[in-house]
């Protein structure tokens, strides 16, 4: 007979670390999966600043979700390698199927996390935590001084582009139309602010350089003129950011849960709408996706997971 777990945290980010931190020092029997390695999108970050009581000296993303497993680890937290292909939410008992077999407990917490649309260029992957970043809250400081590039035009591009001014010399937005998606309101903002200028009806298409981001070649879609950008050499590199959306991994659970976007619907105690199955960190629908609230949401379902056991 397979045995049942108390909970099952599918996903290894900080809300899934967390999680797992809250839930193994309940003494639930707790269950983390995760496919890849540990920390989600915060493993890309080269620097962390600002998550609460970080090391002072220096913090890496990498860092940060190690410390983060190794509390998992020390309080009893079971972890598993596997990528999970299909679920099944009803029942009392939640079942899980995956390449290295299947895993059943009695609740489900869902950290699968969301991931940045990609902006699409030539070797964007190359660079990413090296001068292209999706984060302006998160990587923003990093770039103090710099000439930074944006690709987007709705709400999170213009009012991220706007947050940029306060560290880059200048912020260009690249956007593939001639007229912004973002609100009225954003927009005034933006065209009032004398560090933002606009690229209309342009996509970023190339993204070069050696250990750091150094060049960009930007393509005129109707015209099809290509524009090559380079750092000045005292500079040294280019920040890119992209906003173009985000995709939650959420597809393993449509038909059985409602999402909104993509996104998991949940209360404020992470619970969805099935019961016994909760949600946390960017994988759920929320205003502000950042460690410290993926932190938040994994202590928060685990506790509400706890109380779900106890109850029933």
């Amino acid at each position: 007979m397979k045995e049942v777990y108390d909970v099952i945290i599918l996903g290894g980010g900080p809300a899934g670390l967390a999680a797992g931190l809250y839930a193994g020092r309940a003494r639930l029997k707790t269950l983390l999966i995760e496919k890849g390695g540990d920390g989600g999108q915060i493993a890309l970050s080269a620097d962390v600043e600002n998550y609460p009581g970080q090391l002072l000296e220096g913090e890496t993303g990498g860092s940060l979700a190690a410390r983060m497993a190794e509390q998992c680890r020390r309080f009893g937290v079971e972890r598993r390698t596997d990528e999970i292909h299909a679920a099944a939410l009803d029942g009392d008992v939640k079942r899980l199927t995956g390449g290295e077999g299947e895993y059943l407990a009695r609740t489900l917490i869902i950290a699968s996390g969301a991931a940045p649309r990609p902006i699409g260029c030539e070797n964007e992957a190359d660079f990413i935590g090296k001068g292209i970043s999706y984060c302006a809250t998160c990587d923003g400081a990093f770039f103090r001084g710099l000439d930074v590039y944006v690709a987007g035009g709705g709400d999170s591009a213009v009012e991220e582009a706007i947050f940029l001014t306060r560290f880059a010399r200048s912020v260009t937005i690249v956007h593939r139309r001639d007229t912004l998606r973002a609100a009225r309101s954003i927009q005034e903002r933006a065209f009032a602010e004398p560090k933002i200028r606009f690229l209309w009806d342009s996509v970023v298409v190339r993204a070069e350089g050696g250990d750091l981001l150094e060049a960009l070649t930007i393509q005129n879609v109707k015209t099809g003129e290509l524009t090559r950008v380079s750092a000045s050499e005292e500079d040294g590199m280019l920040g890119l950011f992209g906003f173009v959306g985000h995709l939650p991994n959420t597809a393993l659970f449509e038909g059985q849960l409602p999402l909104e976007r993509g996104y998991i619907p949940t209360d404020e105690d992470m619970r969805t709408s099935v019961p016994g199955v909760f949600a946390a960190g960017d994988v759920r629908v929320k205003s502000l996706r950042q460690v410290v609230t993926a932190a938040a949401d994994g202590a928060v379902a685990a506790v509400q997971a706890e109380r779900f056991l106890a109850e029933s």
